[in-house]
């Protein structure tokens, strides 16, 4: 009923679907990105993610009461008698 030739050519032909299927759908994301950018290829929007992604990270210090981590800069009261943040 099923030989090893037929599961191998089953096997190619869903290989080749689903590859055929990753890059339409990659090759329609392209195009969209493309023009929404103008027609600029490699307009940079993901270095643009990544410096504002950095920007707005922020150094954490370990609470020495709780054991929690909280911005090292503007870090309020946790509710404990002995935070030593401010209010």
């Amino acid at each position: 009923m099923f030989s090893p030739l037929k599961l191998l050519v089953l096997a190619v032909i869903i290989a080749a679907v689903w590859y055929g299927f990753k890059m339409w759908g990659r090759g329609g994301r392209i195009r969209a990105d493309d023009s929404e950018a103008g027609g600029r290829i490699g307009d940079g929007r993901k270095a643009e993610a990544e410096a504002e992604a950095e920007a707005e990270a922020e150094d954490m210090s370990k609470c020495d009461v709780c054991g929690t981590f909280v911005p090292a800069s503007g870090a309020l009261h946790c509710g404990r008698d002995s935070c030593p943040y401010p209010s």
